[in-house]
């Protein structure tokens, strides 16, 4: 029964991903809060689980031309110096306090996504320019 509720799970955390509708944190809730992991560990296989997931959409997304490679080479080189640090920091505190920052982080986006208002249909030129 494992396997199939974690198949399932996995699944959507996938199609999620791929939506760019962060995936990797409903499978880091499920690892922490349902398997028991501690964050570390949680974020451990998150990330393995992020490599295929992220090759699959981006060929996709790129065979439509929705890919600014400009643009992502910018956000590429800077995230690999605050993946860097990131990580390092992550090593350092106790699971516990990155859970409760994790949890923080998570409120905050929702609550912020709750109260946004809706974009209005002209805000997807200002995306394609860059």
């Amino acid at each position: 029964m494992t396997w199939l509720i974690d198949g399932l799970v996995s699944f959507f955390c996938a199609a999620l991903s791929a939506l760019g509708m962060g995936g990797g944190g409903i499978l880091l809730i499920y690892l922490t809060a349902f398997m028991g992991m501690n964050q570390q560990e949680a974020q451990g296989i998150n990330l393995v689980f992020f490599i295929p997931i992220a090759l699959v959409a981006i060929f996709i997304h790129a065979k439509k031309g929705l890919i600014k490679w400009k643009m992502s080479l910018k956000c590429v080189l800077l995230g690999i110096i605050g993946v860097y640090f990131g990580s390092r920091l992550a090593m350092l505190l106790e699971s516990d306090i990155l859970s409760k920052f994790f949890g923080v982080f998570l409120l905050i986006i929702g609550i912020r996504e709750l109260l946004s208002k809706p974009k209005k249909s002209g805000d997807s030129k200002n995306i394609s320019k860059q």
